[in-house]
């Protein structure tokens, strides 16, 4: 059973030694994290800050969980109010543990409580497209296309286009 929560201090090794085993994974994806990133002090200290965050209403970083291990980290960043009521949602999933379901899960439950919990009414996601996983994820939770940006990332010496995806929260959905 996939479950999402709120990193506290008490994961800090845990989620240290998640980031070490991905990091390679990680960064074939997405750029990479500065070398200091990966220490205890370093993760315990962004830990804090996503704590901050929750408590400024900016941003809501959760740890996907299985059985109590964690599989994989999903986030509603860039969170904008009143007008808007929007957020950014990311997600990745450790490498062995990709291709069972997980991130389909952890997003539908980030959705959920975006739209009970946070109430929020938008919900963004930016994709490489040729992370097919990536756009099936949210695809199946509902995500519609909106827009490309043709050579938007430089990741790894090289150029990439994004492709922009949207999904309403409205009652019911």
């Amino acid at each position: 059973m996939v479950e999402i929560s709120h990193p506290t201090l008490s994961d800090a090794e845990v989620l240290l030694q998640f980031e070490v085993d991905n990091r390679g994974y990680f960064e074939h994806w997405i750029n990479a994290r500065e070398d200091s990133y990966y220490n205890i002090g370093s993760v315990r200290n962004a830990i804090k800050a996503a704590q901050s965050d929750i408590e400024g209403d900016k941003a809501y970083q959760f740890l996907v969980k299985c059985e109590g291990a964690i599989v994989g980290r999903v986030n509603l960043v860039a969170v904008a109010r009143p007008y808007f009521n929007k957020a950014v949602l990311g997600y990745r999933i450790g490498e062995r543990f990709a291709g069972h379901g997980y991130a389909s899960e952890a997003v539908r439950l980030a959705l959920e409580m975006a739209r009970l919990d946070l109430r929020l009414w938008r919900i963004e996601a930016v994709v490489r497209p040729q992370n097919r996983a990536s756009v099936r994820v949210l695809e199946r939770n509902g995500f519609v296309t909106y827009g490309i940006a043709k050579r938007s990332m430089h990741l790894h010496g090289v150029w990439h286009d994004l492709v922009h995806f949207e999904r309403h929260l409205e009652e019911g959905h």
